[in-house]
């Protein structure tokens, strides 16, 4: 269906499968402790990492953000195909998302990085967490177009040559 670039059978279970589950674990270390939240995976794409993070923690709520139709249909049927409940795919520009907020927001893997950035930051909730999955060299500029946010130290993603995840709080008040 041509859904990602990376076509290597390897590569995919390493860059797709592993980042995303390395995320969840960073981002959910106690998931029997954790209380149900809500997580917005901003440009699903083939549901990378919002898919497997809800598989990580069942608890959560997931929104998938995907404005391509093909994906789309490509991310209900495998919600359908794996009975996920409590995981909903919104069918349009993150712009346009104007539901609830979430605790998590997922970014990862999306053209025009620091528009989408800008607009990720947007569906944080008050207290919640922007988690993005980039290049080491795009590190500077997310902290350089949201100042504001804090910004944890990053961390690397086993086996990767410069992939990271890189969390920021949207504090209140």
């Amino acid at each position: 269906m041509n859904l990602t670039a990376v076509r290597d059978a390897e590569e995919i279970v390493r860059r797709h499968f592993g980042e995303s589950l390395f995320a969840a674990h960073c981002l959910f270390p106690q998931v029997s402790d954790s209380p149900p939240c809500r997580v917005i995976d901003v440009g699903s794409g083939a549901g990378f990492p919002g898919i497997p993070v809800k598989l990580c923690v069942p608890a959560a709520h997931v929104t998938l953000i995907e404005a391509n139709h093909k994906k789309v249909a490509f991310l209900r049927e495998v919600i359908r195909g794996l009975t996920l409940m409590n995981i909903d795919v919104f069918a349009g520009r993150a712009e346009d998302y104007g539901a609830t907020l979430g605790d998590v927001v997922t970014l990862r893997a999306v053209e025009k990085f620091g528009t989408v950035l800008s607009t990720a930051v947007d569906l944080i909730a008050p207290g919640g967490r922007l988690a993005l999955l980039i290049g080491e060299s795009q590190c500077q500029k997310a902290k350089d177009l949201r100042p504001t946010l804090h910004w944890n130290d990053l961390v690397p993603i086993p086996n990767s040559h410069n992939r990271v995840i890189l969390v920021a709080s949207n504090h209140c008040g």
